[in-house]
């Protein structure tokens, strides 16, 4: 079951990432599996699950996350917090890739 998700990290740093593999156990592994946990995600722990969207293909999943990933912080709030009346201004306000110390971007594809 493919998901693209958004995960919290102590400090209140956002990590977006993409799974085939089941989206509980994924979140699970973040938090408490060394080997399998994404580098960012080890150094900030614990995380929370904060979003997440259900994709029938991985490929689909993967375009969403990279499409996340570009976004700024405050439109990653705002989709978060299901204020979609405020994702086209969002867009509109300079959108692009911006570098952010307060967002990681990571990709768990697998079966």
């Amino acid at each position: 079951m493919p998901w693209t998700y958004i995960l919290e990290c102590r400090g209140g740093a956002f990590y977006v990432g993409s799974t085939g593999r089941e989206l509980e156990s994924r979140v699970w592994q973040h938090n408490h599996d060394d080997q399998m946990a994404a580098n960012f995600t080890r150094k900030r722990r614990p995380v929370r699950l904060v979003y997440a969207e259900w994709f029938d293909a991985v490929e689909l999943a993967f375009e969403r996350e990279k499409q996340l990933q570009g976004w700024r912080r405050e439109k990653k709030l705002a989709l978060i917090a299901s204020q979609w009346e405020d994702l086209p201004r969002l867009a509109q306000s300079g959108e692009g890739p911006v570098a952010s110390t307060r967002s990681a971007t990571s990709s768990d594809e697998g079966p």
